[in-house]
C-alpha cells in the first residue's frame, strides 16, 4: 500500500512552544516548499499551542500532521492529515515503547485509526531533550541501529523508522546502516540539518529529511535551502 511519506523528501517540524523568526508568518512557513508539516515538540506542549499552529497553517496546501509528545496534547481536528505517534525503540523505559500508547487509546472518543501511524524512533543524541525525556540508551553502534531498523519493520510492521539526532548532525554511516536494514519502510532522519550541504549529505542516506530548530532560529530562507538540498540528493540518487 502506498503511503504519502513514500513520496516526500522533506518535512518541516514546527515546535508550538517556540516563536517564529521576527517578521515571519505561518504563511511564509507553508511556502518553503516542504512536503509536509509536522507539529510537535518535547517540552511545553499544550492542546492550545498545538491548535494555534494547526489553525494558522490549515488554509495552505501543505499536508499537516501532529506528532504528540504525550496523550494529553492530542487534538481532534479535521485539518490534520494524520497523527504520527513516536514509539522509542531504544528507550530503557517501556512507557515510551507501549505504555504511553496504552493511554493514547483511552483518550476521549479514541484515536482516529485511519489517520494514525506510529514512528519507530531510534534516538541517538544523549544530550537532546528527547533522549532525556524518553530515557533513551543512545550508545548504539551502526550495527545496532541497523538491527533496530530491521526489527521495527519486520517484527513490528513499522512503516516509518526515524533516526533522531536532535540538536546535532548525525553519523551518516549509522543512518546508512538503518537504511540498509529496511526493505519497504520509509527512513526519516532528523538532527543538525542547517543548510543545503547538510540536507544534501544526509539526503543520500535517508528517504526523508526532517528540519525543525532551523525554522525557529534562522527562518524560512534557511529552511528553503534544506528543501533544495534534500530534493537534489534524492533526484541524484534516482535512476533515470
Amino acid at each position: 500500500m502506498s503511503t504519502p511519506w513514500a513520496e516526500w523528501d522533506h518535512i518541516l517540524k514546527i515546535d508550538p512552544d517556540k516563536p517564529l523568526v521576527e517578521g515571519e508568518t505561518f504563511a511564509d512557513v507553508c511556502q518553503t516548499g516542504t512536503d509536509a508539516i509536522e507539529i510537535g515538540g518535547t517540552l511545553g506542549m499544550t492542546e492550545d499551542k498545538m491548535q494555534r499552529v494547526v489553525d494558522a497553517c490549515a488554509e495552505y496546501d501543505v499536508p499537516l500532521y501532529q506528532e504528540p509528545s504525550n496523550p494529553s496534547v492530542v487534538i481532534d481536528s479535521p485539518d490534520l492529515d494524520g497523527y504520527l505517534i513516536p514509539t522509542v525503540f531504544n528507550s530503557t523505559d517501556p512507557f515510551w515503547m507501549v505504555g504511553a500508547h496504552k493511554e493514547w487509546v483511552r483518550i476521549e472518543d479514541g484515536l482516529d485509526w485511519d489517520r494514525t501511524t506510529t514512528e519507530a524512533y531510534i534516538v541517538m543524541n544523549p544530550e537532546a531533550s528527547v533522549a532525556e525525556y524518553t530515557e533513551a540508551d543512545c550508545d548504539q553502534s551502526a550495527e545496532d541501529v541497523g538491527a533496530f531498523a530491521r526489527v521495527a519493520e519486520k517484527m513490528f510492521g513499522q512503516e516509518i523508522v526515524y533516526v533522531e539526532y536532535s540538536g546535532t548532525f548525525g553519523d551518516p554511516e549509522i543512518v546508512q546502516a538503518a537504511a540498509d536494514g529496511l526493505d519497504d519502510a520509509t527512513l526519516f532522519y532528523g538532527g543538525g540539518i542547517g543548510d543545503y550541504d547538510s540536507a544534501y549529505e544526509m539526503g543520500q542516506h535517508a528517504d526523508v529529511i526532517v528540519v525543525g530548530d532551523l525554522l525557529h532560529e534562522e527562518g524560512c530562507d534557511a529552511v528553503r535551502e534544506t528543501v533544495e538540498g534534500a530534493t537534489d540528493a534524492h533526484a541524484a540518487s534516482t535512476p533515470n
